[in-house]
Order: structure tokens, then C-alpha cells, then sequence
């Protein structure tokens, strides 16, 4: 079986280059290791909390325990899935600060500036009330406000206005991550919109287009220093898939490093430890790994109503009925109806904190369960963190999980922006418009108050919101895995293109950049055939 491009891994990013791909009439075989999207739950946009540990959708990482967080082991949930993380995530579309491209391209990252990204992001999406100057209006992904708005939502943009953040109408707009505004969500319709259900749909017709699920990939094959296909395990059969022109690795930031050093091309030194044939030393693969870390602010809610009442009973019943009749209400839900970016301190060039709001609170004693009483929250994120980690292969048995060290709250000036975070939460919180709706603050209390308290809350019950990228960093240096191009270093035939080659995080969820890049890549890919 051949292809002239074989892609390894049918998420938000490998979705999106199967498709534009084979619309130039390349052939292309593209390989999952998880099964068709037929899970019912993927298509309603509140059944995230169903996903997040399914294990027939989820590849369900754990990271390794750390002092930093509390020596917990902590869930990392990660699409295993036609649509990968785009079909279990929360749905929400964030484009990211302009700093962020950047400052890429300051890192050595030519030709990825905000201005020089912003036409592949228009590409992309569908956004009726945008700018046209920053929105695009015809692409695969229709991006909606949310169709139905509680009231507490309202309240805490109000809140965050009267703290004094501004406010501002798009925030994937003319001013992108920056104040405090509504969320935007990626749909299908009433449904999610995942990169299987709009840039996959498209490739499915072609017949130049083959999809493989339950097809996972073993190894890179290799002739020398050119790729030349991949072995896969389908259903406990082994065979070769081989690419005529390159393999596209987009397995996302935990499995695009872990393929790349069982299949021998990574750090020289780990790979003979672990019992496997060096066959490029690249030593930065599986380094650079950066994450949005977490604590929540938490209220109990008075005189309004949240979604944790929503969420059962003949209430549940009615917002059920109305999704069917009228594609609206409460299963609509992503997981945050509001956002505000802001800055930790000021003399800061863009926003270092994300505040999502949400109008429920969660059980802390099940994961994933909602509390019966009203409530709402604001997870503080720490949009731009300067900890870095690291994801390495255990063995040379491709089956095994990876060691997955984020290194949560190393660098000190990641503990002092959120703990600027939930003061400015609780200050919002505070504010006329929310505090006549607060019962009081549940989470993390009003007990924990000094800095030393407010730390050992974060380290002890702190969280990731799933954005990992980083550990096939981009760059001209001699730690980059990849070149401006998304070229694997020192190789031909093979590019990674996921959130793993994000020199850093962007401020804010990250689905969006990552089918930016795909966007990016797959432009690339056809320039260079041409130039061939």
C-alpha cells in the first residue's frame, strides 16, 4: 500500500492536510489509531464530560508525579479518534495574542509572524459576524457565538468590565486575546466541529483520499536519512503503508515525539538507554514540552440559575427537548461561555493570564461531575508559561506510553503570575455586578489567603486545561526538531506538523493554531512539490 503523502494521525491538524492535500489531486493515505467517530457523545458539544475518560476515545495519559504539582499524577486526556483532540475537546475557538506568532518568528521561526499566519486562520474558518479584514467567511469551519447565553454570564462580563478590563466583541477579532469577552465555538451545525466532521468530510469523496482506522503506527521506515513509509499495527496485523513523496507526522504533542525516537531519531544518548538503533541524534526531540496549568476560583451562585442544575432531572429533560427542537440550550455548552486575558503586572506587551469563566462548579470528589447546588467558576490559566518539560520514550516497544514530565510551576515567575491570577478573579468576583449572585467563594475558600496558602492550593488541587505543545519545537537552532518549514532536521521525505512544533504555547486554547498550522503546512508542502 502507497501514497505519494502518508500522515501519521487524523486530529486537528492531520484532518485538515488530508484534506487540502488531496484536493490538489496528491494521493494520500492517512492513519489513525483510534476508531471512526461514531461515539454519539463526540456530536453533542456538552458531552465532553463523557470523553474526557472514555477509554474508546481517549488515549487517557497520566504525567508522571512531580513536587511541583503536588507529586500527583495528573489525567491528560488526548484524542484517539477520527477528529483526535477536535472530537473530545471543549470546543472553544481561540486564535491566540499576535504577540505569540511573533515572537515565534523572533525565535527564528521565519515566515510565522501573526500577519503571515493570519490568512491561513481565514482560510480556515466560517464567521458570519466577523471583520473581513480578520475573519475569513468560507472556509470548512463554521465558528459560532454561543446559541444560548445564562444570565450569570452576563453578569460576569459585567463584572470583569467594572475591575476595569475592557471589553471587546471578537476575541479572534482586530484585537485577538485581549479584555474580556464571549466564547466562540467550532460546530457542525447543532453539533461539534471537529476537523473530521468539516475538513474530513471533504477529502472522504476523493478518490485519491484512503483512511485507515485502528491503525497504529509502529515505527518510521527509513532508508538512511529519508523516510520513505511507516509500519503500522491494524487490528494486530503488521504492515507497511509507503510514501512517495514524504511522511507527515500529526500525532499530536505526546505521540509525534514518541514515534519519532522508537523510530530511532532523537536524543543519541536516550535512545541507546532504552535499546534503540540510533538513526539521527536530534536532540531535541521530546524536550521544550509547555502546557497550560490551572487552579480554579469557585462561587456558589444565588438568585440564578447554572448549569449543574441544568444538568439533571426533568430540567435536563427539557433542555434535552430543547436541543432536538430548536439546536439550542444548555447541550450546546462548551466549557467556558465567557473569557478575559489579561496581565499578571503591568509593563507586560500582551496578556500572561486567561481567566475562563463557566456557569457551573464541579464535585471535587468525581471527576468530571458537576455539583448539585449552583455554582460558577473561573479557571486561571496561566496563558504564557515559562516551565518546561519534557515527554521521552520508556523502551523501544512502541507500545509503551511515554514518560510525560511537565515540570508544572518550575519557573518561579509561573507561581507569581497565578497567584496575581485568582486575585484578579476574586476581584471580579467581587465586583456589584457578580457579588449580588454570590453565595460566597467555595473553591479555593476564603481561608486560603496568604501567598504560601494560595501555593499549596495550586500545587495540591491545580490542573491542566489539555494544551500541550512544544516537543518538536521549530526553529533554525540546534534544538529545533523541525526548520521553518516543518522539515524534521537533518532529514528528507518526513515533516511534523501538529502543536507539538509551537516554539511556545499560545495564549489561549490552542485547537485553533494547530489547524492554523495544518493550514500553514499543507500550503508549504504544495509550494515545495511545485519547486521540485
Amino acid at each position: 500500500m502507497e501514497a505519494d503523502y502518508v500522515i501519521v494521525g487524523a486530529g486537528s491538524a492531520g484532518c485538515v492536510l488530508a484534506d487540502r492535500l488531496s484536493a490538489d489531486g496528491a494521493s494520500v493515505i492517512l492513519l489513525e489509531a483510534g476508531p471512526r467517530d461514531l461515539h454519539p457523545m463526540i456530536h453533542v458539544p456538552a458531552g465532553i464530560l463523557k470523553l474526557l475518560k472514555n477509554p474508546l476515545v481517549n488515549w487517557n495519559y497520566e504525567t508522571e508525579p512531580e513536587a511541583g504539582s503536588g507529586n500527583r499524577a495528573i489525567h491528560w486526556p488526548r484524542g484517539r479518534v477520527l477528529g483526535g483532540s477536535s472530537s473530545i475537546n471543549g470546543m472553544l475557538f481561540v486564535r491566540g495574542n499576535p504577540a505569540d506568532y511573533d515572537n515565534w518568528a523572533q525565535m527564528g521561526c521565519r515566515g510565522w509572524t501573526y500577519d503571515e499566519c493570519l490568512p491561513h486562520f481565514k482560510a480556515m474558518e466560517r464567521y458570519a459576524p466577523g471583520d473581513d479584514a480578520y475573519r475569513g467567511k468560507d472556509g470548512p469551519l463554521l465558528i459560532e457565538d454561543y446559541r444560548t447565553i445564562l444570565p450569570i454570564t452576563h453578569r460576569f462580563v459585567e463584572a470583569a468590565q467594572q475591575a476595569g478590563l475592557p471589553f471587546a466583541k471578537d476575541l479572534s477579532g482586530a484585537t485577538p486575546a485581549e479584555g474580556v469577552g464571549y466564547s466562540q465555538m467550532s460546530r457542525n451545525g447543532r453539533f461539534r466541529g471537529s476537523t473530521a466532521q468539516t475538513f474530513l468530510r471533504n477529502a472522504r469523496s476523493r478518490s485519491n483520499f484512503r483512511v485507515l482506522t485502528n491503525a497504529t503506527a509502529l515505527r518510521i521506515l527509513l532508508e538512511g536519512r529519508r523516510a520513505i513509509g511507516v509500519r503500522i499495527d491494524q487490528m494486530g496485523r503488521e504492515m507497511d503503508v509507503r510514501a512517495r513523496r514524504e511522511v507527515i507526522v500529526s500525532s499530536g504533542s505526546v505521540n509525534s515525539p514518541h514515534l519519532l525516537q522508537v523510530s530511532g531519531i532523537g536524543p543519541a544518548a536516550h535512545l541507546q538507554s532504552i535499546g534503540v538503533a540510533v538513526a539521527h541524534d536530534l536532540p531535541g526531540v521530546g524536550s521544550n514540552l509547555s502546557d497550560h496549568y490551572v487552579a480554579r476560583v469557585s462561587h456558589r451562585v444565588k438568585d440564578a440559575r447554572s448549569i449543574n442544575e441544568l444538568s439533571r432531572g426533568l430540567l435536563l429533560g427539557g433542555e434535552i427537548a430543547k436541543w432536538v427542537l430548536t439546536g439550542k440550550g444548555a447541550l450546546t455548552f462548551g466549557v467556558s461561555s465567557a473569557q478575559a486575558f489579561c496581565r499578571s503586572r503591568e509593563g507586560l506587551a500582551s496578556p500572561d493570564l486567561q481567566l475562563l469563566f463557566s456557569p457551573a462548579s464541579y464535585d471535587p470528589a468525581v471527576f468530571g461531575a458537576l455539583e448539585r447546588e449552583p455554582g460558577a467558576t473561573v479557571a486561571v490559566s496561566i496563558a504564557r508559561p515559562e516551565s518546561r518539560g519534557s515527554i521521552m520514550a520508556r523502551s523501544a516497544d512502541p507500545l509503551e506510553r511515554p514518560a510525560i514530565r511537565p515540570n508544572y510551576l518550575s519557573a518561579p515567575a509561573d507561581i507569581r503570575v497565578i497567584e496575581a491570577g485568582i486575585a484578579i478573579a476574586r476581584r471580579i468576583f467581587s465586583q456589584p455586578a457578580f457579588n449580588r449572585h454570590s453565595a460566597g467563594e467555595i473553591v479555593p475558600g476564603p481561608d486560603v489567603r496568604t501567598p504560601d496558602e494560595i501555593l499549596d492550593y495550586v500545587r495540591r488541587f491545580g490542573t491542566t486545561i489539555y494544551h500541550p505543545v512544544g516537543t518538536c519545537r521549530m526553529g533554525e537552532d540546534p534544538m529545533a526538531v523541525v526548520d521553518s518549514r516543518l522539515r524534521v532536521r537533518g532529514m528528507s521525505g518526513l515533516r511534523v506538523i501538529d502543536a507539538s512544533i509551537m516554539p511556545q504555547v499560545t495564549t489561549g486554547n490552542t485547537n485553533a493554531p494547530t489547524i492554523m498550522i495544518a493550514e500553514k503546512g499543507a500550503s508549504m508542502i504544495r509550494e515545495d512539490a511545485r519547486a521540485a
